[in-house]
């Protein structure tokens, strides 16, 4: 038996875990002898969690079941905050209250919040986070958080957590090392590896990488981060629409804000032209950034995700695989499937979602007292 447990050991726990209102009986299947065997469900409505997507561009927050199906999303632009952590903060407590109540949910009911920040979490009795694509630094967002909001908060790097979902339950499935590649206005990369048993699924499983600031061009342009030639400065989503505007041919956008303006290029370039031109070369520039990774890394899947992956990935998947094919190692290049996410808009608030779901895995199911 995988678990180790023996027979008598299971059926113990699973009772409890039924008692519990974890999971339930979902009918009977024939087995090769014996009694039929018991099918179990985990139920969704044991209990209810949010996930918070923090980014340049918006702050998302997401309502899940313990399955992590998707209850209800709210989504508020960020563009008048200037992203100052007292802003952002009160953000996401609207975004609570707000997911909450279209189902009906108490929000002191919830089993957790765990928070997607596009940077590091320094460990420790006040989970610090270092974001510096936001101007954070040292910023205390788990206090902040919990002194407005009355359940667990949990904190960590959004590529990380995000990582974590697609294994769990969307591209990542079933592979044994997946790259998932983060693009927004930044661009992150995470090294997920599924895990060999469930106490494993407890511990880390999902690392994540500067991948965005990974020099491919030596003499390039300037990068945010002070050095030159980055990834990001190439196919970052602000890179990719000022590409665009220094063309000859280009004109001017119709809407407003970097998401609505990428949707709009990524129009345009369904006929030839300046648009198709800069996504050609977005494909390449980052075509050749997953090349690195794989040469380096050696997984069996690459995952384009976030909501710049969702736009553009569509457009640009069948060059980005081309690039791949010429510059990777052939062995390597054989071994890897180049695939979109599958996580929807809300993929990165599901990966924070993740969060409180482990820790209340890793407390037997038990709920946060």
């Amino acid at each position: 038996m995988t678990s180790g447990l023996s027979s008598a050991t299971v059926s113990n726990v699973v009772s409890d875990l039924i008692n519990d209102g974890v999971v339930a009986e979902a009918g009977l299947v024939d087995s090769d002898g014996g009694r039929p065997r018991t099918l179990l469900q985990v139920r969704g409505e044991f209990g209810y969690v949010v996930g918070v997507d923090i980014g340049e561009t918006h702050v998302q927050i997401g309502l899940f079941d313990y399955t992590l199906k998707t209850m209800a999303t709210a989504t508020y632009s960020v563009a008048a905050t200037r992203l100052e952590p007292d802003s952002v903060v009160s953000l996401v407590v609207a975004g609570v209250d707000e997911v909450v109540s279209k189902v009906g949910v108490h929000a002191g009911d919830l089993l957790g919040i765990g928070v997607g920040v596009p940077g590091a979490v320094q460990a420790g009795a006040h989970e610090l986070v270092h974001a510096p694509t936001l101007g954070w630094s040292a910023v205390p967002l788990a206090d902040m958080l919990r002194r407005e909001l009355s359940v667990p908060v949990y904190l960590d790097n959004c590529a990380r957590t995000l990582g974590q979902a697609e294994m769990w339950r969307g591209a990542g499935r079933g592979a044994r090392r997946v790259i998932v590649a983060l693009l927004g206005v930044g661009v992150g990369a995470a090294v997920a590896t599924a895990p060999e048993s469930f106490r494993d699924m407890m511990s880390t499983t999902s690392t994540t990488s500067e991948w965005g600031h990974t020099v491919i061009n030596v003499d390039g342009r300037p990068c945010r981060c002070g050095s030159k030639g980055c990834l990001e400065a190439y196919v970052g989503a602000e890179a990719v629409l000022d590409d665009y505007l220094r063309l000859r041919d280009a004109t001017p956008f119709a809407q407003e804000g970097t998401e609505a303006r990428l949707a709009e290029l990524v129009a345009r370039a369904k006929a030839p032209g300046a648009a198709a031109q800069v996504l050609d070369k977005t494909a390449e520039y980052l075509g050749i950034g997953i090349s690195n990774l794989i040469n380096l890394l050696s997984p069996d899947r690459v995952v384009l995700s976030g909501w710049a992956g969702a736009t553009m990935g569509p457009a640009i998947l069948p060059a980005v695989r081309d690039t791949v094919r010429r510059h990777a190692l052939p062995y390597m290049y054989g071994q890897v499937r180049i695939e979109l996410g599958e996580l929807g808009p809300e993929a990165v608030a599901l990966g924070a979602a993740t969060l409180p779901v482990i820790r209340v895995l890793a407390a037997g199911g038990s709920k946060p007292s």
